[in-house]
């Protein structure tokens, strides 16, 4: 088996494991706002599916309404689809879990993060537990903490190591700010967390007020 194929099989665990969150979830909850500004739980699973449903002619169409804008095209896309019933976005997903997607200069390294990020965005603001395997997590803060990563979100980290408190990994130089690891990499999303999960000095810069 490839390296490529045994991470497909870690989207694939990963996703399964994230159906069984979605299906748990009580109606009412599916309109609690999520972490993605403006978004709720259910624009941020139309958003998580629309790479495993839509082909390269959608895609392209969809971005020519939109003047080459991903991000505006993204929204207008996730807001439009969240109008479906609970049922229908849950059976979205379901479909597409063994789907094999890479985003542009992302790879799998990239469908994995695409996918363990939004399903962050949503089980944070729930207080519902994601347990991302181990290794999962690893690959996805290595992702995160890429230089092209670091330069699209533009997170100045100047004088702050981030220090995950339930795994062996830090990252940068300077005052820490603790944390379990995938709260630290909520911010390295750019993502305003709770407050109270992370501590050290800039941590207020970090959480919601």
């Amino acid at each position: 088996m490839s390296a490529g194929d045994d991470l497909m099989a870690s989207i694939a665990a990963e996703r399964r494991a994230f159906s069984n969150i979605l299906e748990a979830l009580p109606q009412q909850d599916w309109n609690t706002p999520s972490l993605c500004t403006g978004w709720r739980i259910r624009e941020v699973v139309a958003h998580m599916t629309m790479p495993l449903r839509f082909s390269t002619p959608r895609f392209i169409g969809e971005m020519l309404r939109s003047r080459g804008n991903f991000a505006q095209m993204a929204d207008r896309v996730a807001r439009h689809d969240a109008q479906e019933p609970v049922s229908t976005l849950l059976h979205r997903w379901r479909t597409n879990e063994d789907t094999r997607w890479k985003p542009p200069g992302g790879g799998l390294k990239g469908a994995l993060t695409h996918d363990i990020v939004h399903g962050l965005d949503i089980t944070i603001p729930l207080g519902i537990r994601h347990s991302v395997s181990e290794a999962s997590l690893l690959t996805v803060l290595d992702q995160a903490t890429s230089p092209l990563s670091l330069k699209h979100f533009r997170l100045d980290l100047t004088g702050i190591r981030l220090e995950a408190d339930d795994l062996d990994w830090a990252f940068g130089a300077g005052e820490p700010l603790r944390g379990a690891a995938h709260h630290l990499l909520m911010v390295l999303m750019d993502r305003k967390l709770p407050t109270g999960v992370l501590t050290g000095q800039a941590s207020d810069r970090f959480t919601t007020a």
